[in-house]
């Protein structure tokens, strides 16, 4: 019997060139996370991209001077990782493993840690809570963290926005119900996928040794009009970008976001 594990691998492998176009699409979600992000990466330092994908991140910050190293669950994102690296003549080490063993695959320190993807795809808080303790166990106490989620209201933006006749669709009426009842959701989406509410995030990462530094939605107030912002002009989009970096802290924004994005500095205290 397939479990979601095996599921989220299998996707993965069948198809790393899907995501790595996604990202290229999805360019709110990049450029907003990007522009926090290298607020603390800075050249020369060690970064471990746990869940990395196919490397779009990876290679955008191995390009800026960073010591990169993926892990992804798929050996066909990292590898696929690796040859983009090759490709455009980078520094990467890239290889396959679940974040949550991340433990057992190195035993290197970095002063910053990306969990940009396997808080996705793990159903029980106490797998996504195994997860975050793996990442912080390779994290330096003063570096970053940061963790993606996706946002319940996910579903909802994407069908209103790309496929509105799935609203016909009496499965996808089912998705929508848990936001009426105010449940996060944890099952098949384009794989096997857990979407959080955004009022959740906050109080999850207070159970682990980190300072937060900042909260937000990856697309700022724009996810349910993105395609007319990537349609437009791009002085057009960069203004809009730029309002949209001002907003994305809002909490008035995190119902907005397909992404929310948690950035947080490693403390020394005990996880509670």
């Amino acid at each position: 019997m397939s479990t979601p594990t095996a599921n989220v691998k299998a996707y993965y492998d069948s198809c790393p060139e899907k995501e790595w176009e996604r990202l290229a699409n999805a360019r709110l979600e990049f450029d907003i996370n990007m522009s926090f992000l290298t607020r603390y990466i800075k050249p020369g330092d060690a970064l471990l991209d746990l869940g990395g994908g196919p490397g779009r991140y990876a290679l955008a910050l191995a390009q800026r001077g960073v010591k990169v190293t993926l892990c992804d669950l798929s050996p066909e994102n990292a590898a696929f990782a690796l040859r983009k690296a090759e490709e455009a003549s980078l520094s990467l080490q890239a290889f396959a493993g679940d974040a949550r063993e991340i433990a057992s695959l190195t035993h290197e320190m970095f002063d910053h840690v990306l969990l940009m993807g396997p808080l996705y795809h793990l159903w029980e808080e106490q797998e996504r809570a195994e997860a975050m303790r793996a990442a912080l166990s390779r994290l330096k106490p003063g570096g970053t963290i940061a963790a993606a989620f996706i946002g319940s209201y996910a579903g909802l933006i994407y069908d209103m926005r790309d496929y509105p006749a799935d609203v016909l669709n009496p499965g996808i009426l089912d998705l929508f119900e848990l936001l009426v009842q105010q449940k996060p959701f944890a099952g098949r989406a384009f794989t096997d996928a857990y979407f959080e509410r955004h009022q959740n995030v906050l109080p999850f990462m207070a159970k682990f040794p980190l300072e937060t530094l900042h909260f937000l939605s990856s697309e700022s107030f724009f996810a349910p009009c993105s395609d007319r912002l990537y349609a437009a002009p791009e002085e057009v989009y960069q203004e809009w970008l730029s309002l949209g970096i001002r907003l994305c802290e809002l909490p008035d924004a995190l119902p907005f976001a397909e992404h929310l994005l948690y950035i947080g500095r490693k403390t020394k205290e005990r996880e509670r």
